[in-house]
């Protein structure tokens, strides 16, 4: 069964906005065994809109779009869809009701005309109420294919997709089952792991795909079946998986299902009683932001010092000053010291500390832009790594916090 999905809105087109709304419902609709053929991004424009929706008529059997359901003069998607559909509008008791106890409730401007206007629908729509926004989600059918309209406010429209999208696709049509299973890998490259790991995928079974998803020092591989017989299915794959372990298993850390690495670092800290900080400098606070995006951080992490300038890994961190000066900042000895320093100054059990040149300009130091000291401390001992990662800043950044949670995970796991 195909999907498409057409995002409305100029914003997308310039760059304004990061399309997120689509890998959301890609997402949600590739649990549920729909498959989605395309992605597509159209200007605010009648035209554009109406061709996308006679393409995407043509392949699939249900069409998702979002945006263009304001109340403000650009906001064409109902207009166009009553054109599409040889319909008119409608005033809906119930959507206006909704609008105005949302505007007496939670909007401190008057409502105006403009926003009862909202309440106007295509009559020939099966309205699906947005909990969280005056624009109604609207379901239309025509020749087989579900045309499925939601707001483009991600929030009000993930709401949409779990309580009404999703639950009516599924009552709607048969599907089949897709069952994935995501390995993840870090420490070694596509390339190498594709020349490990050959002759077992060459021998995969017909119904098993295998992709290969690098990102900057980790690489997740992704089982992938698709059938009728869900057990068989699933039994195929984690069979298949199971085979990989003794062929790469150093190098994998857990499956996505499990978290991101800095999730099962977090798990496993939490769990054993243990406490992280870290000193951070070129990263500039990147690796924190990734540990408290993990609810229930505050339960392992205990904080950090981002000393970014020279002057404050010494004033604040206590990095020696005639160190910085023998071995300059960006140095084995300098990191070291900032992770022992910032893991008894807030009292944790480990720490993670980053030091390196990201350019584009060399700054304090005569070491070459990408080369980059992590040091870990632990109750047991405080080791530094010296690493070249290329010469693009925020790839330098990137795969430095990823190597700083891949050193970090291999010291827990040993502890």
């Amino acid at each position: 069964m195909q999907a498409e999905i057409i995002t409305i809105g100029d914003e997308i087109l310039i760059g304004q906005i990061v399309d997120s709304n689509s890998a959301f419902i890609a997402k949600e609709l590739n649990k549920i065994g729909v498959s989605v053929y395309q992605i597509t991004s159209v200007q605010d424009s009648r035209g554009h809109i109406l061709d996308a929706l006679h393409e995407a008529s043509k392949r699939s059997q249900v069409v998702i779009l979002t945006g263009g359901l304001g109340p403000t003069n650009d906001d064409i998607t109902k207009h166009t869809l009553c054109e599409f559909f040889e319909d008119e509008m409608e005033q809906d008791e119930v959507v206006l009701q909704h609008i105005e106890m949302l505007f007496e409730k939670y909007i401190s401007t008057p409502i105006s005309d403009l926003n009862r206007l909202q309440a106007l629908v295509p009559k020939k729509a099966d309205v699906l109420k947005n909990n969280f926004g005056t624009a109604p989600g609207l379901w239309m059918e025509r020749n087989g294919t579900s045309f499925i309209a939601l707001p483009g406010v991600p929030f009000e429209m993930k709401n949409l997709i779990r309580d009404a999208v999703v639950p009516k696709i599924i009552s709607s049509y048969k599907r089949p089952y897709i069952i994935h299973k995501t390995l993840l890998t870090y420490g070694l490259g596509e390339s190498a792991i594709a020349n490990n790991i050959e002759d077992w995928e060459n021998n995969l079974p017909p119904e098993i795909k295998l992709a290969y998803l690098p990102s900057l020092g980790r690489v997740r591989l992704r089982l992938s079946a698709k059938g009728q017989d869900k057990e068989r299915l699933q039994r195929l794959v984690e069979t298949e998986a199971e085979k990989l372990y003794p062929l790469i298993g150093d190098i994998i850390y857990g499956e996505e299902e499990e978290g991101s690495l800095e999730e099962v670092i977090g798990r496993v800290l939490t769990e054993r009683g243990l406490t992280l900080s870290t000193a951070e400098s070129f990263t500039g606070g990147k690796i924190s932001q990734y540990l408290t995006a993990i609810p229930g951080a505050s339960n392992y992490f205990k904080g950090s010092v981002v000393s970014y300038a020279t002057e404050t890994k010494i004033e604040v961190l206590g990095v020696p000053k005639k160190l910085v000066e023998e071995h300059s900042v960006v140095s084995e000895q300098v990191a070291m010291a900032m992770a022992t320093n910032v893991r008894q100054m807030l009292q944790s059990d480990f720490a993670i500390a980053t030091t390196g040149n990201a350019g584009p300009t060399k700054g304090d130091s005569e070491e070459p832009v990408g080369t980059v000291f992590i040091a870990i401390s632990t109750p047991k001992h405080t080791f530094a790594k010296k690493f070249t990662m290329g010469n693009h800043r925020e790839r330098i950044v990137q795969k430095s916090v990823n190597k700083a949670f891949e050193l970090l995970q291999k010291e827990i796991v040993n502890f």
